[in-house]
């Protein structure tokens, strides 16, 4: 078993994969216990050579392999990479490039929606994987041999399942497609708090614009929180406790005391200061500068049967051209083509959406296509339509 834990053994490692045409990418990491996650270990492997990267040895430097993940040379290969990317980004400010993701690719290969690892795993290469291991806590050393075996055999099976993925990619000419899905992975606005944004994260059934905006304010509160003391959201306050506030809008500690899971301690302390601070804030706004109310999105009256009958063309198009139906669009996504079939910033009328799927729903919406059931070929085809 190969395990680095010094910065030289990690230099040499990563001259050797200098000219590798693509790597495979895979991290471990903890976060229950913090908002930012604490990258354990690193898994990389090439066409003949592989090691995990102890990424928490004192005697480490993990420049190298940020360098190695800028080698626009190498292809970097991840599997559902969203959370692996943001540690890198976060911990070396630039994003790997270029990049590869095989859970994307899988999608549009069609191998279904979010599928896993372990089942690409079992489908391509025909192997059960154990995974035991997958809950280990990777901050405790030393790591043992099965350990790492298991760290290891998710970037070794990796390298067999992108070659398939990519050729099918390539024989489909599909790869414009996967491109354009990785744009949001390598966008640094992804993995970017927007502290005034997480509001819209928290469940409730209110309207009210004064209730909202208090809501936003003391909820931007709490994740500047989180972010300056390393501390997961819910543990520095609970989501019930912030709508709770907002409901109340208390103006004193002794007001704010009454709001369940604060304590008369933490309404007189810092946290108590300056949530009454944001509550304050909210207050102090014109009623121009409130919150709106999220707007869901609403099936026109008397068109229900429409987004029915799209939601089935959209099951039609996925068959027929093997991508999972997940990764073309949603019901909203449907709704809003209804509502506006001229919207060109809608996703289904942009790029291989709309070559697979929005054309013809324009055509259909517009009554100048329709689909039949072709017997010959026992499969649901779209006909243009001819009004007599």
């Amino acid at each position: 078993m190969t395990l680095i834990s010094k910065t030289d053994e990690l230099v040499d490692f990563c001259r050797k994969l200098e000219n590798e045409e693509f790597i495979t990418v895979d991290l471990e990491f903890i976060r229950e216990k913090t908002y930012w996650a604490k990258l354990c270990l690193i898994q990389i492997a090439g066409e003949h050579i592989n090691a995990c990267i102890d990424a928490i040895s004192p005697d480490i430097s993990l420049e190298p392999f940020f360098d190695l993940m800028q080698n626009e040379r190498i292809l970097k290969v991840f599997h559902a990479g969203s959370q692996d990317l943001e540690i890198i980004y976060c911990l070396s400010s630039k994003i790997p490039t270029p990049i590869f993701d095989t859970q994307i690719a899988a999608m549009v290969c069609g191998y279904g929606e979010s599928v896993g690892y372990q089942t690409l795993v079992h489908e391509i290469l025909k192997i059960d994987i154990d995974k035991s291991m997958r809950f280990s806590d990777w901050s405790t050393r030393p790591l043992n041999k099965k350990q790492i075996d298991y760290a290891l055999s998710d970037v070794t099976h990796l390298r067999e399942i992108y070659k398939t993925l990519d050729s099918s990619l390539k024989s489909n000419n599909r790869e414009n497609w996967l491109k354009e899905e990785l744009e949001h992975l390598c966008n640094p606005e992804t993995y970017t708090p927007h502290p005034y944004e997480e509001w819209r994260k928290l469940k409730h059934r209110s309207s009210n614009r004064k209730f909202l905006t208090i809501l936003r304010e003391v909820t931007a509160w709490r994740e500047n929180e989180a972010i300056k003391s390393d501390r997961p959201r819910r543990r520095v306050m609970k989501d019930e406790c912030l709508l709770d506030i907002a409901a109340n809008a208390p103006r004193s500690p002794k007001e704010l005391e009454r709001t369940r899971s604060i304590s008369a301690d933490m309404a007189r302390g810092r946290y108590g200061k300056e949530l009454l601070e944001a509550v304050e804030k909210a207050l102090n706004l014109s009623k121009d500068e409130w919150v709106n109310p999220i707007k869901p999105v609403t099936v026109p009256k008397g068109k229900s049967a429409l987004v029915d009958i799209l939601r089935l063309l959209l099951k039609i198009q996925s068959d027929n051209n093997n991508v999972a139906q997940k990764l073309i669009g949603s019901n909203d996504d449907l709704v809003q083509i209804i509502l506006d079939p001229e919207n060109t910033q809608c996703s289904l009328l942009k790029g291989w959406r709309h070559d697979i799927f929005g054309q013809y729903a324009l055509k259909f919406i517009a009554g100048e296509s329709a689909f039949i059931f072709n017997p010959e070929t026992r499969r649901t085809e779209i006909v243009d339509y001819k009004k007599s």
